[in-house]
């Protein structure tokens, strides 16, 4: 081989080796591009285009060449949750029967039917709806619910809730309560007759793993894939594409996983995952965090909507939850003398920390925060089909990935552990 022709084959070599594990704004618009795109239809729960962006991530993950997360045999970390819906219900006091505007059903099997013997209970002027709702969920049994007038609003609120389709993440208890409004008074007669629709319905979370010198100490990087689907069409267009809610923050956890992948081992044992359901109430967070051991979670870095610029300007993001643990305060010592800066949520009064997958497992003790940059307050496009790819700036999603993947280093090694989130300070 020739001296020239030596050195070309070294150079290529060298090129491939400098890209590999590299976070590139031509990387991060290719993942987006195709988890925003308009043939996803905005990646609603259950529908069939969740299931290509599932692919797709699956994909990136087997390209990267993640190993699996223990347990599967796959990326994809499949459960169900079930779905109920009321088919057809009669309620009867004292041989009327009643307006369905005026009652709503908290029920938990396919078919029921009570007469008279069935448990009667009040929620009285001066007592606390919410409170007695839940006590007599507690009582695991069937109950009629008489509430007084003075709780009409809280009362349309629930019922709002409940005559939508129900989900749980296991079969609905064999009891049900049926909530009326209107009056305290017991009835002499009590008929209910009640069919609900059970559908047990696939989901599915996408774990990559890469293991570390500790396997008992774990590190993740997360976001959700899901979004909202289809909406009323504005201007023609009906895709809620959920560009920056959140493929940027799924486009971030795919090129952190390509990036320490690259740097081989790491003292600890990284999770990449991208959580289903969070938009239907944090299903895929849920799931997941009944399958691992708390106290061998070191830190949780969520990341949500990263694709605009924060109010504190373009090279900064924000952590929810900041006083919860020293979590932040690593990060801004890790970032130290860069050009990006993390600060604290500047929205507290948004309740953000709980409004994302952290949160599940800031329940459990884990330093679990969300990272994100939007300016939310004021962000036209968020849950709206605005949310495309042409109104994010990748140069700062590419940045900001830089800038996490720079301030987790010392977590990653091992060298730095955030402190606990205090179990009892987490609602």
């Amino acid at each position: 081989m020739s001296t020239g022709l030596k050195l070309l084959v070294i150079t290529l070599l060298v090129t491939g080796l400098s890209c590999k594990g590299q976070i590139t704004e031509k990387n991060v618009t290719r993942i987006l591009t195709g988890l925003a795109a308009d043939e996803m239809k905005g990646r609603e729960t259950f529908s069939p285009e969740i299931e290509k962006a599932a692919d797709l991530i699956a994909a990136e993950f087997n390209k990267i060449g993640l190993d699996y997360y223990e347990g599967l045999d796959s990326y994809k970390q499949s459960f169900s949750v079930f779905e109920y819906t009321v088919l057809s219900s009669v309620v009867k006091i004292n041989d009327s029967q009643m307006d369905k505007e005026k009652y709503f059903i908290m029920a938990g099997r396919e078919e029921f039917s009570w007469e008279n013997n069935v448990m009667v209970e009040t929620i009285g002027r001066n007592e606390s709806f919410q409170s007695r709702i839940a006590e007599l969920l507690e009582k695991k049994k069937d109950v009629v619910v008489l509430v007084d007038d003075t709780h009409q609003s809280l009362f349309k609120e629930f019922k709002a809730h409940f005559d939508r389709p129900q989900r749980t993440m296991k079969m609905p208890d064999n009891h049900g309560l049926v909530v009326i409004l209107g009056s305290e008074v017991a009835p002499s007669q009590v008929f209910v007759k009640i069919k609900l629709e059970v559908r047990e319905c696939a989901l599915a979370n996408v774990v990559g793993m890469i293991p570390g010198e500790s396997k008992d100490e774990i590190v993740i990087f997360s976001a959700h894939y899901d979004h909202i689907g289809l909406r009323p069409p504005v201007a023609g267009d009906s895709i809620a594409n959920g560009a920056n809610d959140d493929a940027s923050g799924v486009a971030a956890v795919i090129e952190l996983a390509g990036y320490f992948k690259a740097k081989g081992t790491p003292g600890r044992t990284l999770l990449f995952v991208a959580f289903t359901a969070e938009e239907m109430g944090g299903y895929g967070s849920r799931y997941f965090s009944q399958r691992i051991i708390p106290d061998e979670i070191v830190a949780m870095f969520n990341i949500e909507m990263i694709g605009k610029p924060a109010v504190e300007g373009p090279n900064t993001a924000w952590i929810t939850g900041f006083e919860k643990s020293n979590f932040g305060k690593l990060l801004q010592k890790s970032t130290r003398g860069s050009a990006y800066k993390f600060y604290p949520d500047p929205y507290p009064a948004q309740n953000l920390f709980y409004r994302s997958d952290n949160a599940t497992l800031a329940r459990l003790g884990v330093p679990a925060h969300t990272i994100s940059t939007t300016p939310i307050d004021v962000d036209r496009d968020y849950h709206q089909v605005t949310d495309e790819i042409e109104t994010l700036n990748m140069e700062h999603i590419t940045n900001t990935i830089k800038a996490i993947a720079k301030g987790a280093e010392g977590i990653v090694s091992g060298k730095v552990t955030p402190t606990r989130v205090d179990k009892a300070s987490i609602h």
